[in-house]
């Protein structure tokens, strides 16, 4: 089962990597905890004022997996949203059945600020395989210059999403990520999200962006705002987001990026 197509969604930019949450919401324990809402109706109204039309709910990392909310919001708006879940390396097929009937593509893991060491993950050879029955893909978002351990733990042959630029530890083609994912995406499906500047360290956005559009290739590359930025919540400014996708990679790129290429990768097999 795929996410539905709305009506002309050939038409619509598409944002692949936002998150929803209540105030006050977060799993035991959690790092962060939001002090404000961040709702679907507030998303639309920023997207859709700059064309963009469909998104990628992101499960956050302060809500664990428990995707309850994640669920909910793809149900009520499957003409619109794809999503992105966590789960434990424990979980069921059955578990992992259920997301994909709420409009799940793939499962997320946030390593960031946390071990880079998989552990159990080595060992969910459950979960792995199913996720190849169902054609999902795992979103990585590690530390800046954390995606190479990371890649040598995964099986090879799962399609790969990483978020926020790679977050490579040095602006260069040479750089140990980059080189990482062109090994990768000779054996794979690999996509970068350009998205989440802010989190490279002080790296220039641009020249990260052309990197990975020269080494990947621009069919690589999405766009996510982000949305709404936790921890860099002044930056989310929604008309600038969109905007700086233009100016690290040029227009043809992405186009791409913020259309035919999340298409494929999230509404395959649906029209589109």
């Amino acid at each position: 089962m795929y996410c539905m197509p709305p009506k002309s969604s050939k038409n619509l930019l598409v944002d692949s990597h936002f998150h929803l949450f209540a105030a006050g919401e977060a799993s035991p324990g959690a790092r962060y905890v939001p002090a404000y809402d961040a709702d679907f109706q507030t998303w639309r109204a920023a997207a859709s004022a700059v064309g963009v039309g469909r998104g990628v709910l992101v499960q956050p990392s302060f809500l664990g997996t428990n995707n309850t909310r994640l669920c909910e919001e793809l149900r009520k708006h499957a003409d619109t949203l794809c999503g992105i879940a966590v789960i434990d390396p424990a979980w069921s097929a059955e578990q992992l059945r259920h997301l994909q009937s709420c409009g799940v593509r793939g499962i997320r893991l946030n390593l960031s600020g946390a071990s880079h060491d998989l552990g159990a993950w080595n060992h969910a050879t459950s979960v792995w395989d199913e996720m190849f029955l169902l054609d999902w893909h795992v979103e990585l978002h590690t530390d800046v210059g954390g995606l190479p351990h990371v890649l040598r733990q995964l099986p090879r042959g799962i399609p790969l999403v990483v978020d926020h630029m790679s977050k490579p530890a040095a602006a260069s083609a040479s750089d140990p990520t980059i080189g990482m994912l062109r090994a990768r995406a000779r054996l794979n499906p690999v996509h970068v999200k350009l998205s989440g500047a802010y989190r490279l360290e002080g790296k220039d956005p641009r020249a990260v962006g052309r990197i990975l559009h020269d080494e990947l290739g621009p069919r690589s590359l999405l766009w996510g705002s982000d949305w709404p930025c936790t921890n860099y919540e002044a930056l989310a400014v929604y008309p600038s987001l969109l905007d700086a996708v233009y100016d690290w990679v040029g227009e043809e790129a992405a186009t791409l990026a913020l259309t035919s290429n999340p298409a494929a990768l999230y509404w395959a097999g649906s029209g589109q």
